[in-house]
C-alpha cells in the first residue's frame, strides 16, 4: 500500500526534511519508487520523463530524492493514457499544459479551448482505430482457437 511521506506530522516524515524546506507546501508527497508502482511506470521512464521535461518532480528532499504531489501522479496517469494513443511527447506536453490552464481556469484563450477540443476528437478517433485492430486480433485468435479445435477433433476421431 502506498504510504505518503508527509512534510509535517504524518506517518512517514523524510528525515530532515521540514515545511520551510518544502517548495510543494503541505500536501502529501511521494519519492519516486512509491509513485512508479502506482502508476506502472518504471523508473527509467519517469526519469526520463523529467528530462525531457514532461513531468518534473515537485520537489527534491535534501538527500535528492525526487518528490511527487498528486498533481504530478495525475499527470504521469494521463501520460500512460496517452501513449497506447500514438500522441507524441510534444503533444503531450501540450495536453498537460491545456489542461492545467483549462483546470485552473486561468482565463484560457479560445484558441486554446479550440486546441484541446481537437486533442479530444484525435483521442476519439484513436480509440476508434484501436478498437478496430482489437476486433481483428480478437477474430484472429478466435479463428486460431477454432483451427487448433478441428485439429484436436480430428486426432480424436
Amino acid at each position: 500500500m502506498l504510504t505518503p511521506a508527509r512534510t509535517q506530522l504524518g506517518p512517514r516524515t523524510l528525515k530532515g526534511w521540514r515545511s520551510d524546506q518544502n517548495h510543494v507546501g503541505e500536501r502529501d508527497i511521494f519519492q519516486i519508487g512509491d509513485v512508479a508502482e502506482r502508476v506502472g511506470l518504471s523508473l527509467r521512464t519517469m526519469r526520463y520523463y523529467e528530462e525531457v521535461g514532461l513531468v518534473p518532480p515537485s520537489d527534491r528532499s535534501p538527500g535528492g530524492f525526487r518528490l511527487y504531489t498528486e498533481s504530478d501522479i495525475a499527470q504521469l496517469e494521463l501520460i500512460k493514457q496517452l501513449k497506447p494513443l500514438g500522441f507524441s511527447l510534444d503533444q503531450m506536453r501540450e495536453l498537460l499544459d491545456l489542461r492545467r490552464r483549462l483546470q485552473a481556469d486561468d482565463g484560457i484563450s479560445k484558441r486554446a479551448l479550440a486546441q484541446l477540443r481537437r486533442y479530444a476528437e484525435d483521442a476519439r478517433e484513436r480509440c476508434h482505430e484501436l478498437r478496430a485492430q482489437l476486433r481483428a486480433a480478437e477474430q484472429l485468435a478466435n479463428q486460431l482457437e477454432a483451427d487448433l479445435d478441428a485439429r484436436d477433433r480430428q486426432q480424436v476421431g
